[in-house]
């Protein structure tokens, strides 16, 4: 831990890559594992298009159901080390797999979404977008102003991701000293790329997650436990 305590202070430059680990310990369900189950559907049969062609109604109060518990959620001791680091370096850079705004109710700036925002709709007729934070949503599916149905604002499995937004990612990854991964599976792809490219870019590659992840082996120094437990001590 003393020379990832080193690395930190010594680098100008970080960028941070989150997933929902750091996310579960303010209380929020994981995709993964036995908190991704709601009423016997897996996250990954409710988050495609497919689905919400087949059932919008349905996959909206699974969203509605996640808005309702991010909106008790509150940030935790990791997501508050992150601010700090943010406000300490000249260049820092916050990359996260999380829909769920946490690192800004905590005061992130410097945010890029790979995987959009739960509190953002968009049209599925005009491709509008807005912010939408009313807990619960008074009617299911909601709907735009021109009368076409409204989508959550998030990245579901099998599209892609918004324009430009993994090259703005990976351009910060390759001008980084440090990549700090923090709370993630590093199974979803292409965020997971991240981790070995920050390697090759000559970056150093701290792990902070509970267990061990197919990145491990990558990382230059993996601590094991909590963000919230780990990120304070560093």
């Amino acid at each position: 831990m003393d020379q990832a305590r080193d690395w930190l202070r010594n680098a100008e430059s970080i960028v941070a890559l989150t997933g929902a680990g750091i996310s579960a310990e303010s209380g929020i369900p994981t995709f993964r594992g036995d908190g991704g189950l709601w009423r016997n559907f897996r996250a990954e049969d409710l988050a495609t298009p497919e689905a919400f062609s087949r059932d919008p109604a349905l996959v909206w109060e699974w969203y509605n159901w996640r808005r309702e518990l991010i909106a008790k959620a509150k940030p935790n001791p990791g997501h508050r080390v992150l601010v700090d680091l943010e406000r300490a370096k000249r260049d820092f850079t916050l990359v996260t797999q999380n829909v769920d705004g946490l690192h800004e109710a905590a005061g992130n700036y410097r945010i890029l979404k790979l995987h959009g925002d739960i509190w953002r709709l968009r049209c599925t007729s005009c491709n509008a977008e807005w912010p939408d934070r009313r807990v619960p949503l008074p009617k299911l599916p909601p709907k735009c102003q021109c009368g076409g149905m409204a989508r959550p604002g998030v990245v579901w499995f099998g599209e892609a991701l918004p324009p430009g937004i993994l090259e703005e990612a990976a351009h910060a990854v390759e001008n980084s000293q440090v990549l700090l991964v923090v709370g993630t599976s590093a199974v979803v792809y292409p965020a997971a790329n991240l981790i070995p490219y920050a390697k090759r870019a000559g970056a150093k590659v701290i792990e902070v997650n509970p267990t061990e992840t197919p990145m491990s082996e990558v990382a230059d120094i993996s601590l094991r436990g909590p963000a919230g437990e780990i990120l304070p001590r560093l």
